[in-house]
């Protein structure tokens, strides 16, 4: 199993609960798949560089999991069916991103704590 990292931008007309169902939804193709999630952050209504689609902000969302190479066509196959989605980025992250996330999520954990 490979591990992964998926960063998606939802349209900005949804509520706040359409955004975490709509979420919900990739979380459970994945979880479906056979995928492990890690991690998931909602980063919330952010302003995008460029308007895409008449859209200058979106619903930012990240989501780190581990699965095989199979189930990435099957969550992006689902991510272009879906017309709440604006651009979605699915990466595999070697050894040193791996590390960098982990730092990156316990730092977040220890905030989270405080």
């Amino acid at each position: 199993m490979n591990q992964y990292e998926t960063v998606f931008i939802l349209t900005p007309v949804l509520s706040d609960d359409q955004m975490k169902e709509t979420a919900g939804k990739f979380m459970k193709v994945l979880t479906d798949n056979g995928a492990e999630i890690l991690n998931e952050e909602a980063w919330g209504l952010k302003k995008m560089a460029y308007a895409i689609q008449k859209k200058s902000t979106g619903f930012y969302y990240l989501v780190e999991f581990k699965a095989e190479p199979s189930v990435i066509k099957t969550l992006e196959v689902a991510f272009r069916r879906d017309e709440r989605v604006i651009r979605f980025q699915t990466v595999k992250l070697d050894k040193y991103a791996i590390e960098y996330a982990e730092k990156r999520r316990a730092k977040f954990a220890k905030k989270e704590e405080a």
